[in-house]
């Protein structure tokens, strides 16, 4: 099954028969004070910045989101997005729980735009898919309800398959419907991960859907973040798992993608492998021959 996402000026494909696809979390103002206070004040250098880097280290696609508090979310959205447009052709997953912020972002993106996300919450279907189908975009559907979310594997997967449903009722394809089983952190409760990448499996064999998830989520909480996250991802990438939303600029992370592929025969002769191992040691090289501070004064 392939989803098809794009921008103005490029297309990338979601498939199990592809490479991963990296979409960039960084253009997130929670948890990042200073971001969060430069858009606050309409300043988008940040956001500039951190498009530009995450297309550089390897993004697919950018998430966006600027849910501050107390704020003009839908106007900053566009902001936001229309910075991002500036800088990168990258394709762009609009990110908010605010459907006129949805209604904003989705009017203003050239392309067809990625929405994260909509619940199998009957109230949030009924506002967010109509919304999908308007504007022709893709949708992530996150396999959870009003009651919460369910540690049963087969109860992810029902709620799954009622968002798929729900969206083919709206007119919107299967195969624009990403999946996600949702990851939660392991140091709150160990077996968190068998239940997600067991939930992955169910979905990959009943239902064939592209998958997602914050793939950052697992580790939360934990020291070493980025070693967990990179454990994590290969494993998910073979139990049907076909994009995330991760950070490009951990090199750990970045660097387990690649080897995934390439052990799950997604990288014909190693050559993006072997490509990326090349710049990083010409990256290597070229910082090793700059000038120590102390002689360039």
């Amino acid at each position: 099954m392939e989803t098809r996402l794009s921008s103005r000026g490029r297309e990338i494909v979601v498939s199990g028969d592809r490479p991963f696809v990296i979409i960039g979390e960084r253009i997130n103002p929670t948890g990042r004070k200073v971001l969060a206070a430069e858009m606050k004040e309409g300043v988008m250098d940040r956001v500039r910045s951190d498009a530009q880097a995450q297309a550089a280290a390897g993004a697919h696609m950018l998430d966006v989101n600027a849910g501050i508090p107390a704020i003009d979310e839908p106007a900053l959205l566009v902001a936001a997005i229309r910075a991002v447009m500036d800088v990168t052709d990258l394709p762009i997953c609009i990110d908010s729980s605010i459907i006129e912020a949805l209604e904003a972002g989705l009017s203003a993106y050239e392309g067809k735009a990625l929405v994260n996300s909509v619940t199998a919450e009957e109230e949030r279907m009924e506002r967010i898919l109509p919304l999908v189908k308007k504007h022709g975009a893709a949708v992530i559907g996150m396999a959870n309800d009003e009651t919460g979310i369910t540690m049963v594997p087969e109860e992810r997967l029902a709620l799954a398959r009622r968002i798929i449903e729900r969206a083919a009722d709206h007119g919107i394809p299967q195969e624009d419907v990403i999946i996600d089983p949702i990851a939660m952190t392991v140091a709150a409760d160990p077996t968190c991960g068998l239940i997600t990448l067991e939930t992955m499996r169910l979905i990959r064999d009943k239902l064939g859907n592209n998958m997602t998830c914050g793939a950052s989520n697992v580790s939360f909480g934990l020291p070493d973040r980025p070693t967990v996250n990179a454990a994590f991802l290969p494993l998910a990438m073979h139990a049907g798992l076909t994009c995330a939303i991760t950070n490009p600029l951990e090199g750990q992370v970045r660097r387990a993608i690649l080897a995934g592929d390439l052990l799950l025969a997604h990288d014909e002769y190693a050559m993006r492998w072997i490509a990326s191992f090349r710049a990083e040691q010409a990256v290597g090289r070229a910082q090793g021959a700059q000038p120590k501070p102390e002689a360039a004064k």
